[in-house]
């Protein structure tokens, strides 16, 4: 990777506070992109990534915002907009894992699942697409999961909000393909988060015998960022466990 070859490039990464989010925007930072971290109830975790990324020399500014409504995404982009510039890399990486079972999951679960997990990353990519037209540049990327295509252990709101994920970066990267703009998504399964923490009796199912790790998976994300001719792509990260 050469460094700074992000600069003048401003990426938003959601749910950017820890674990995976967090990894790629340190990584992204790294590369010279000026970075929004976006959160929803950590703020002490991401005003911290962005003090260390500003004090490495780097530009970035931590946004509070729930991204499953639109009003906070409208604020979220015109605020970072204002104080680092166009956003033209967008990372939707805000979601959760609610677990449930067939019989013990609610409406409740489902549609907050399907609002956090897959309508956050509809009015994110909407919100930026005005700034990455006008660039004629864009790149977005999609964090997905093993459990759009596998059994998955969390539950089957969550399998549909990542499946359905997927389906939304396919739509959009065969709509704005000729607009300079690529969108794809990176499923990672099994990676070494507060997520999995006490789940240490899982790597038995990884062929390659450890969890993935959160950097492992920016670097994909950066992949993605600096390859333009790949668009429409599921980049499946599980140590072996399944191929596409």
């Amino acid at each position: 990777m050469t460094t700074n070859s992000l600069h003048g490039h401003v990426a938003l990464v959601t749910g950017g506070s820890r674990g995976i989010g967090a990894a790629i925007a340190k990584m992204l930072a790294d590369a010279g992109a000026a970075v929004a971290i976006n959160y929803r109830e950590r703020s002490a975790e991401a005003e911290a990534l962005a003090k260390s990324i500003t004090a490495a020399g780097g530009r970035a500014v931590a946004v509070g915002a729930d991204v499953s409504e639109a009003a906070a995404v409208t604020g979220l982009v015109e605020r970072a907009k204002s104080e680092l510039g166009s956003v033209d890399i967008l990372v939707n990486n805000a979601g959760i894992a609610i677990v449930r079972g067939v019989d013990d999951l609610t409406e409740e679960d489902f549609d907050r699942t399907i609002a956090v997990n897959l309508k956050s990353a509809f009015l994110c990519t909407q919100a930026v697409l005005p700034m990455m037209r006008t660039r004629k540049w864009g790149r977005i990327v999609n964090i997905s999961s093993g459990a759009a295509r596998g059994a998955g252990a969390i539950g089957p709101h969550y399998n549909a909000s990542k499946a359905a994920m997927e389906g939304l970066t396919r739509g959009y990267a065969a709509r704005l393909v000729k607009e300079g703009i690529t969108v794809n998504a990176v499923a990672p399964s099994l990676i070494e988060t507060d997520m999995m923490k006490g789940q240490s009796d899982l790597v038995s199912r990884i062929p390659i015998g450890r969890f993935g790790t959160t950097e492992e998976v920016a670097q994909a994300v950066m992949l993605l960022v600096n390859n333009p001719y790949m668009t429409g792509q599921t980049i499946a990260m599980s140590g072996g466990m399944a191929f596409n």
